[in-house]
């Protein structure tokens, strides 16, 4: 029996579980020998031209006739008439249709003078939505419309089913339904098998609207694994899938900062293209605080909107007393993106949050910085042009936000010529940016850039690449002193810079058979050459962070960004190979470049790129399916062979059971002199390990293992964790809920360190 349900019958309950299993056996059933009536012959159609029947071998019933009436077409084993009371009875696999509705059942009995049909045994009732009806015994009009039913099973499109002990349809298809059941988990396993709902709702009485797809429940308790949980007054969803308005699953949680957590948040449908969550948030140790998510698609794209706002306590992110202040704080975040037409799209972003920390204390993003921007993008086959400009705000990082810039405009358009010249493909550039301060450098950029390129293949199987580029660059710049390093400062007011370059690449692979697969082996020279380049004289805004790896070892300028480009004449080189094994991929890469000249280099220490001979780079892959990912990544000194770049990222195991590695160590043995060029070590881990099908425990950490000896700045003797977490977890196809601690090691003014709880509980397919 259903616990406050008492007169429900059991079978109804095995209904439930067995409704995919009763769905197959019907659709797969084949029928017998049909009886198969004839408007000509057959007396009942004969007699009264209220019901026309027609031959079932159609592939489709029409719903209506010339006439208006109704059409059924019928299969069955076997057809009786009774002249008495003129009732025909058709048993054994019955059949009926009439436009997108059927009926199934082991036998009906249709009264010619009242119109009712009754059938019984194992009935299925497919409505013209597709929703499938499953009862014992149902009574029908001669329009295929449901009345009264006994021990039955509604069985929606979108998956949700709904069982009851009575119910009654009318003619326009609503249902009224007493001692109810209503869960949209599924009633078998991957296998097959059966399998009882995670999570169910009982009720005393249900009402289906058919017009608008709601569910509205009376009298309704929420049952997890059988147990009754909490009562469920006035509850909505919606049968078709669709989200409906109403309050989600409260959540709680307890953190260092802010105590305990209890949040809970209301879900309005505004309409079918637009939604509305409000939350509210309530800590013990902090001021309240809610926030709103809108969302909207229109007939061109689609935006949202996210904000947070709380009046409460914070501190200052490089204050040396811990003095609290009380003001306003809070957060924006918005982004869309709209197609303009066929090849024109519009995209941008706003994040702005009130201060420093406060991302961080409400455990809403770790990020150090937040970037807003604004793109015009225009592709076709043969060119691209954006507009851009992008604002950033420093967050967890000391940097004063007057020196940090603002990108505005940043156009840059490309076009490829559709016709060959001396047979190769040119492709011409122009590009522009504005870097604003409100407290250091500005600096005006524009150059233009065409580029040949000549791709041949030659008879004994080389692929040769010829390259020609020609670029011409004009900067302006002010303030220049009050950038800090010299050597991204550049000369102040107009300066001029005109690029060369000549380049050709040669690949040479060789194929052949390898332990049952195939195998690549790709030796690559490259020879690059370029005339001295003012470098020194402009301004550096986005070519600092250089450093040699696998990805820019034979790249035409090594340096990212294009305020600095690099000169003189280089040999590069290195192999590649390739093996492709049943279920496994092993490929791997090593090269190194030399310098025709021992002339200074613009490159600083440390960067594998400063001296005639670079350090040696290089990348090795493993896959095995989908079961093994392993990469490493390397760069050693070219004197001593020592490790100058060392990662390693590895994943092993399957979606439900994994473990992740990452660890990177980046040793450039020089003096800390530049910001960009830091020394760091750290180690990565995350896994996830499931047990008895669908629970599992997971965990992370994430170590700094970078000492005083590697970064003065440091005081850590070496292992610093920063932030660990772990967690148990139940997941299936509708119920989510699980326990996740997580301790940060970092205090960042009100941000503190220290323990945090979060327990979360989610009902999948329940419409929100």
């Amino acid at each position: 029996m259903l616990p406050g349900l008492p007169n429900v019958p059991h079978a109804l309950l095995r209904q439930v579980s067995a409704t995919c299993a009763l769905a197959v056996a019907v659709c797969c059933a084949a029928p017998a020998a049909h009886a198969q009536s004839d408007p000509a012959t057959d007396s009942t159609a004969a007699q009264d031209n209220d019901l026309a029947i027609i031959q079932s071998d159609r592939p489709l019933i029409p719903e209506f006739n010339d006439a208006g009436q109704r059409q059924i077409g019928f299969e069955a084993d076997t057809l009786e008439y009774d002249q008495n009371t003129d009732t025909v009875t058709a048993s054994g696999n019955v059949i009926l249709r009439s436009g997108d509705q059927s009926l199934r059942a082991d036998d009906v009995t249709w009264n010619r003078l009242t119109g009712e049909i009754i059938a019984t045994g194992t009935v299925r009732l497919v409505d013209p939505d597709g929703n499938q009806l499953f009862t014992d015994s149902v009574v029908l009009t001669d329009e295929l419309e449901a009345g009264a039913m006994s021990n039955l099973l509604l069985a929606f499109r979108q998956g949700a089913r709904l069982a009851a002990a009575q119910a009654t349809r009318t003619e326009d298809g609503d249902i009224a339904l007493d001692r109810a059941v209503y869960s949209s988990c599924a009633v078998v396993d991957a296998d097959g098998c059966p399998r009882s709902p995670s999570w169910r709702i009982t009720a005393e009485r249900v009402f289906y609207d058919n017009e608008s797809a709601q569910i509205r429940f009376s009298g309704a308790y929420l049952e997890i694994f059988g147990a009754r949980i909490l009562p469920l007054p006035g509850l909505t969803v919606r049968a078709d899938g669709r989200a409906s308005s109403g309050f989600l699953v409260p959540s709680i949680g307890l953190s260092a900062s802010n105590g305990v957590e209890i949040s809970d948040s209301y879900y309005w449908r505004l309409a079918d293209n637009r939604d509305l969550t409000v939350t509210g948030y309530i800590y013990t140790g902090a001021a309240p605080m809610v926030s709103a998510h809108y969302r909207q698609l229109t007939e061109d794209g689609a935006f949202q909107a996210t904000g947070y706002a709380t009046y409460g306590s914070r501190i200052q992110l490089n204050a040396t007393q811990p003095t609290s202040e009380s003001n306003f704080r809070g957060y924006l975040a918005t982004n869309g993106r709209f197609q303009l037409d066929e090849n024109w799209t519009a995209s941008g972003s706003l994040r702005i949050a009130s201060d420093r920390t406060f991302l961080r204390r409400y455990d809403i993003s770790r990020e150090d910085r937040i970037r807003s921007t604004v793109e015009f993008e225009r592709i076709d086959d043969n060119s691209y042009v954006s507009i851009a400009g992008w604002a950033t705000q420093a967050l967890l990082v000391s940097t004063d936000q007057g020196q940090v810039p603002l990108a505005l405009p940043l156009i840059d358009a490309r076009y490829r010529l559709q016709d060959p010249v001396l047979g190769g493909q040119v492709e011409v550039q122009a590009n522009t940016l504005a870097i604003t301060r409100a407290e250091g450098q500005d600096t005006q950029r524009a150059f233009g850039r065409a580029q040949w390129d000549l791709r041949r293949i030659t008879p004994w199987g080389q692929e040769v690449t010829v390259t020609g580029l020609i670029r011409g660059d004009v900067y302006h710049s002010n303030g220049n002193l009050l950038t800090s390093n010299p050597s991204y400062r550049g000369q102040g007011g107009w300066q001029t810079r005109g690029v060369a370059l000549a380049a050709v690449d040669v690949k040479w692979p060789f194929i052949g058979s390898f332990l049952e697969g195939t195998q690549i082996l790709t030796p690559r020279v490259q020879l690059v050459a370029a005339p001295e380049i003012r470098n020194l004289d402009i301004p550096n805004e986005d070519a600092r962070a250089i450093d040699l790896e696998d990805s820019n070892l034979f790249a035409l300028n090594r340096f990212p960004g294009y305020d600095r480009v690099e000169d003189g004449v280089r040999l590069t080189y290195g192999v590649d190979w390739q093996a492709n094994l049943p279920g496994w991929r092993l490929s791997t890469s090593i090269g190194q470049s030399y310098r025709l000249t021992d002339e200074p280099t613009l490159f600083p220490d440390g960067t594998g790129l400063n001296e005639q001979f670079s350090d040696f780079v290089g990348r090795t892959e493993v896959r095995y399916n989908d079961f093994l990912k392993f990469t490493h990544r390397f760069r050693l000194d070219k004197d001593n062979f020592a490790v100058r770049r060392n990662e390693v990222d590895a994943t092993v195991g399957s979606d439900r059971t994994y473990l992740e590695l990452g660890y990177l160590r980046l040793n450039r043995d020089i003096d800390f002199t530049f910001e960009d060029l830091q020394d760091r070590e750290e180690v990565r881990a995350a896994g996830r390990f499931a047990f008895d099908r669908y629970w599992s425990v997971f965990g992370s950490a994430v170590v700094n293992l970078t000492d005083r000896d590697e970064d003065p700045s440091f005081t850590s003797d070496g292992f610093e964790p920063l932030r660990t977490r772990l967690g148990i977890a139940y997941a299936d196809d509708c119920l989510e809920f699980g326990l996740t601690w997580r301790r940060d090691y970092i205090q960042l003014a009100d941000a503190e360190n220290g323990n945090s709880f979060r327990l979360y509980f989610s009902l999948r397919n329940l419409g929100f």
